[in-house]
């Protein structure tokens, strides 16, 4: 199937795009010695999970249903977090878990030493209270009053003889030089520790696959650290391997006017399909458009939901839209199909795999039965 015959929405994916940034991934693994992993909370594509593997350690998780997606999709190491885990679901994620790596001294001295008898590696999740991101406090794990991390004040060495490594995330979307900036306050607060563990996880938020990014720099800062401690150092990017991947497709329903604006509304919703848009907030690429008013013709675009502010954002076109116009929204692979939901009973997107000869093939369609059985 070709892309403009493809009933909408869909979610595209390029095989090809991903291939390209797993081999990027896989030259810092090469010239370092580190070892990446799948961040599965960005993409959980597990389709492509065998491609992925060619290229990458292993996959990080956030629970347990991730955890088994990556033992039974994903070749290599599972490493697993969470910021609290259930003592139910527990037995059940030491059987997916390589590495498991806990938010606070009270879970690890209370399952640390059962992930140990089952020959588990053990992690604890430092916060080097260092900020460095710009914007909303929600992305930002180092922000006054945050749940994520054991910080410097609540560190107990006593509790050393029950890890192996630790851990901290605290990028979001950024360049090199804000890791720099992390390690060397995290070496500051914890690195004495580092001399008595095997290994160290810089989190994720690294854009390694983004044009411009600093990569001499991240890597560098890999060699430094396995030299002067000795450890095992893993990054945990979940953007990075699909970042630009993907596109959502989708198709104009109707075109409305307001107070002189006009509003296009697509078969395609922000608040379902692309839910990053309304909580970042961001204004998603659109190929052949340009900024409100910097062409000739300006839309609001918007989804078709009962939500007044599912609203995707304001394009100029060239020329005017007409209802059965196809629109596609670019960098669609990430934080889409792991957090869209079914919201005024909303179709959720097919999802599509684009091969190298620019050819579509279906991996999943959804219907009712989807949204009826969420309730």
């Amino acid at each position: 199937m070709k892309r403009n015959t493809l009933p909408t929405p869909c979610y595209i994916i390029s095989e090809a795009k991903i291939e390209e940034s797993c081999r990027i991934l896989r030259g810092v693994t090469e010239r370092t010695g580190c070892k990446i992993l799948l961040a599965q909370k960005a993409f959980s594509m597990y389709t492509l999970y065998p491609l992925i593997g060619q290229y990458l350690s292993g996959a990080a998780s956030s629970g347990l249903y991730e955890a088994r997606l990556a033992r039974e999709h994903f070749p290599g190491e599972s490493h697993v977090f969470s910021a609290a885990f259930r003592p139910d679901d527990f037995p059940e994620i030491l059987n997916y878990s390589d590495k498991l790596i806990f938010n606070s001294l009270a879970q690890l001295r209370r399952y640390g030493p059962q992930a140990r008898a089952a020959g588990v590696s053990v992690g604890l999740r430092i916060n080097p209270e260092h900020s460095t991101q710009d914007g909303s406090g929600i992305y930002d794990p180092c922000a006054p009053g945050s749940r994520l991390g054991v910080t410097l004040e609540q560190f107990d060495p006593d509790c050393l003889h029950l890890l192996d490594g630790l851990h901290f995330h605290t990028l979001c979307e950024q360049d090199a030089a804000p890791l720099v900036e992390t390690v060397a306050a995290f070496e500051a607060k914890f690195g004495w520790w580092l001399t008595d563990l095997k290994w160290l996880n810089f989190g994720g938020g690294h854009h390694i696959t983004r044009p411009g990014y600093d990569i001499a720099a991240l890597e560098a800062c890999i060699r430094r650290v396995q030299e002067t401690y000795h450890v095992e150092v893993y990054l945990e990017p979940g953007e990075a391997i699909a970042l630009n991947a993907g596109w959502l497709e989708t198709s104009v329903l109707d075109i409305v006017h307001n107070n002189g604006v006009d509003i296009a509304i697509l078969d395609a919703s922000a608040a379902c399909h692309m839910p990053d848009v309304l909580e970042m907030p961001y204004r998603p690429p659109l190929a052949g458009s340009g900024l409100a008013g910097e062409r000739a013709h300006t839309y609001r675009l918007a989804g078709p939901t009962c939500l007044a502010g599912d609203v995707i954002g304001d394009y100029s076109f060239d020329a005017p839209l007409n209802v059965g116009d196809r629109l596609a929204f670019g960098d669609m692979a990430i934080y889409t199909m792991v957090k869209n939901n079914t919201f005024n009973g909303m179709p959720l997107p097919s999802i599509l795999i684009e091969d190298s000869d620019g050819v579509c093939r279906v991996v999943r369609v959804f219907g009712y039965a989807d949204f009826k059985g969420r309730l």
